[in-house]
């Protein structure tokens, strides 16, 4: 580590906090400068690009830097379009326009209907609007129609030849198809937000469209015990954006955005180790191989940049996801999330969270299980091994052919046996499968392969009908599981 402690032309400051939020800082728990703010407790450079650009002076850690407007700037998108279509004050000089009547109705009066639609009045300026979603739906025949012969893998092509309508209508109906599904489960969002204040949770980032190599990938963030998606990302922005910068500086504006690579090297996939312990060891080697340990994208391989739209760095987009739980869940006393061995999801949660940590107010973990593991089993021995860079405390578990292993991020030791047997993400992993699988012909389709934003619709609408809609073999939603529902949804309900 010494080579990174002598540079030339140093840097003074770390990236501007924004908002109160500064997510650069040492990320080694161990570590007296874990968290801190101060630049003198660091080395920094930006004159070799070959080098990291903060180190630690007490660790030698090298956590790769931010824009912290940007994160924040990100979370506050997702969050727009999030409620885009919930009904709020029209009123651009009220403080009430950034908080929809559906999650937020102390702020407004149910003030009588236009035609069959309900309509509100703001309580703060008295302006007066209509929630356009909550008259009948026109089209709900035929937006079933559309959704059943989707679900059922028929091609767009066959559904509007079928449905006697062309492409555009299709799209236009998807579109307002998601529109009402985000208003339906803004209620139910709403209800776990405020109401669960013990809240365990399983993460996942994977490629959104495997096969194209377009560099979209995909968070998603779910109950782990009832599979109810809570909050799902992607590093994507439909719009075409005109970038001044090649390589990611967090000393500039719009810091987020990602050019298409000039330069690509195809790596060759590395051998498949054996043993649940080889696998991680193998993990940790392949992230410290990147260019930056946060951005799996830096691993070398080629990148089809999308020929529609621009890309997010994923460092942001995960940070971002992880801002928005944070401010969703802000009424939460206690917190555990459960992760793949991913740099990445590991940085931003210890970041975001960091004084949730500090407090012992939550338990982030790594998780790695074989497949035949049988969630729920007890652990009968326990082998302790530290591994990585950063030395992590990893306890392994065997039983009979099926192995598991866990790593408390919070460098809590005492309840190993208890988070063998309870830490999973895998409702949040069979989830992203299950809509891969769902809608493989639409992903993987040629032309969709570099035009992603197609898709983002249909996101929208897989995760309502998964939570309010969707049956595990005891007949329930993941919606009935929490107690945010009372039973599932018909089709004809969700579109209504």
């Amino acid at each position: 580590m010494s080579t990174f402690l002598t540079t030339q032309n140093p840097i003074e400051q770390l990236p501007l906090a924004f908002n109160g939020y500064q997510f650069n800082h040492c990320k080694t728990l161990s570590c007296k400068n874990f968290g801190s703010h101060n630049p003198n407790d660091y080395v920094l450079q930006n004159n070799n690009r070959n080098r990291p650009t903060l180190v630690c002076r007490e660790c030698g850690a090298f956590p790769p830097l931010l824009n912290n407007q940007d994160v924040v700037e990100e979370t506050l998108r997702y969050q727009r379009l999030q409620s885009s279509d919930l009904p709020r004050c029209t009123n651009s000089e009220c403080d009430n326009k950034h908080y929809p009547a559906l999650t937020h109705r102390h702020l407004y009066h149910a003030f009588g209907f236009s035609g069959d639609r309900q309509r509100y009045r703001c309580k703060a300026c008295e302006q007066t609007f209509v929630d356009r979603w909550s008259g009948a739906n026109n089209k709900l025949a035929m937006q079933q129609k559309l959704l059943g012969l989707l679900f059922t893998g028929y091609p767009v092509r066959d559904i509007c030849r079928r449905l006697e309508i062309n492409p555009k209508t299709f799209y236009d109906q998807l579109n307002h198809i998601a529109a009402r599904c985000r208003r339906q489960l803004a209620l139910f969002d709403e209800r776990l937000f405020k109401h669960q204040h013990h809240v365990e949770l399983a993460s996942n980032i994977k490629d959104l469209q495997p096969q194209s190599h377009n560099g979209v990938m995909w968070v998603a963030s779910a109950e782990s015990q009832s599979g109810y998606v809570v909050a799902q990302h992607i590093n994507y922005h439909a719009n075409d954006i005109a970038l001044s910068h090649l390589y990611h500086d967090a000393y500039q504006d719009s810091a987020r955005f990602m050019s298409a690579p000039k330069h690509d090297e195809t790596v060759s996939d590395p051998f498949i180790p054996k043993g649940i312990l080889a696998k991680v060891d193998a993990t940790y080697r392949k992230i410290f191989s990147r260019s930056n340990m946060e951005n799996p994208l830096s691993d070398g391989a080629k990148i089809n940049y999308p020929t529609k739209g621009t890309l997010i760095y994923p460092q942001y987009t995960v940070y971002s996801h992880y801002l928005y739980l944070k401010e969703m869940f802000q009424n939460n006393e206690y917190l555990a999330i459960f992760m793949p061995q991913e740099t990445l999801l590991r940085s931003a949660c210890i970041s975001v969270f960091i004084d949730h940590i500090k407090q012992k107010r939550i338990d982030p973990l790594y998780v790695i299980e074989d497949e035949q593991w049988q969630h729920g089993d007890d652990a009968s021995k326990v082998d302790i091994v530290l591994l990585g860079w950063w030395q992590d405390r990893w306890a392994f578990t065997h039983l009979e052919n099926a192995s598991k292993g866990i790593c408390h991020l919070g460098g809590e030791t005492n309840d190993d046996k208890k988070w063998l047997k309870h830490a999973t993400y895998r409702a949040v992993s069979s989830y992203q499968h299950r809509f891969q699988e769902q809608f493989s012909q639409l992903i993987n389709e040629p032309r969709r392969k570099l035009r992603p934003a197609g898709l983002l619709p249909l996101l929208d609408i897989y995760r309502a009908w998964h939570n309010l809609c969707r049956q595990d073999k005891f007949s329930l939603t993941p919606a009935q599981r929490l107690g945010l529902a009372s039973s599932p949804m018909t089709l004809e309900q969700l579109l209504s």
